[in-house]
């Protein structure tokens, strides 16, 4: 099934600035996060949707792909991906009395061939030509092309382990084990899964290039993870135990007292896994939230405190 319209997944306009599109990625993927949904077996479906949406729109250059319509709601080139004029080639011509050869065309991007234009061999096992460009001397096969292909793969999906589908450029499906130490741009080379050889020969590799997903909750710096979490007023002043995100599961984090927002916490071993052992940490950046329906009496209690204990936090700047 096709993807559906990213402006529509979002809810926004196509105007929208970057700003908008980011809160209402942020907003929707907080809403269908399955940590948040677990009795709900289509939140997986709309998160993964959400995701897949702001992968176009969250980056300006996609966008604009997008817009001009380059690339299709899953980021895929639109139109024939195959060889087009001047790209070098080969077809089959039927010439006088039934006889049937190829003619081989070189451009920019074809095989080589200083001079340009068209060349052609003979018919079947015709001239040297032919023995060249398919592996020299005759009862010398070559080896088969490699095929390339990109997966994009979260980073539950690294954390773990998994085990992922890849659809190669001639329709062939691959299972690929995702390394957990695997990192974006990377290649994982799959060995005989290419193109097979000519007459029997060996079959060329499948390389996938792995790319990261953005995640609605954590940015990426090396093996360590970046977590945004609102905190309540009275949660940064008198501390204590909340529940914070990880790739595993939510777990504990007690906060101290007085935590100003800003204050960056580490829960250690908590990022992706690490080559020779071990994982990165998770820093925690509390950020505190006030609540939207903030009452008088919070009001009154900050005059009070404006009157009686002022303090100049920008006394420094």
């Amino acid at each position: 099934m096709a993807a559906r319209d990213p402006y529509k997944v979002l809810g926004v306009s196509k105007t929208a600035s970057a700003d908008d599109i980011k809160k209402a990625f942020r907003k929707l993927a907080m809403k269908y996060h399955p940590d948040q949904n677990k009795n709900d077996p289509k939140a997986q479906e709309k998160f993964a949707e959400v995701n897949q949406a702001y992968e176009v729109l969250g980056e300006e250059d996609t966008r604009k792909q997008f817009d001009r319509g380059e690339i299709d709601a899953e980021g895929k080139p639109r139109g024939f991906e195959g060889m087009h004029p001047g790209a070098g080639g080969f077809r089959p011509r039927t010439g006088p009395g039934g006889a049937q050869h190829f003619e081989f065309e070189f451009g920019p991007g074809g095989f080589a061939n200083q001079g340009g234009g068209t060349r052609r061999s003979g018919g079947f096992g015709g001239g040297d030509f032919f023995s060249d460009l398919f592996g020299g001397m005759r009862g010398a096969p070559q080896r088969g092309e490699d095929l390339q292909a990109t997966l994009k793969v979260s980073l539950e999906d690294v954390a773990n382990g998994d085990t992922k589908r890849v659809i190669m450029p001639t329709g062939k499906s691959l299972d690929v084990k995702i390394p957990k130490t695997i990192e974006s741009g990377k290649q994982i080379r799959l060995k005989g899964q290419g193109k097979p050889g000519p007459s029997g020969a060996q079959a060329g590799d499948a390389i996938v290039t792995i790319t990261l997903s953005r995640h609605p909750l954590f940015e990426v710096s090396k093996r360590d993870l970046r977590l945004d979490l609102p905190v309540t007023l009275y949660e940064a002043v008198l501390g204590g135990p909340v529940e914070v995100p990880t790739l595993s599961g939510r777990i504990e984090l007690n906060i101290p007292p007085n935590s100003s927002s800003g204050r960056t916490l580490r829960l250690r071993g908590k990022g992706l896994p690490k080559t020779g052992g071990g994982a990165g940490d998770l820093l925690v950046n509390l950020k505190i939230v006030l609540p939207e329906d903030s009452t008088q009496d919070l009001a009154d209690l900050m005059k009070t405190w404006k009157a009686s204990k002022p303090y100049a936090p920008r006394s420094k700047m």
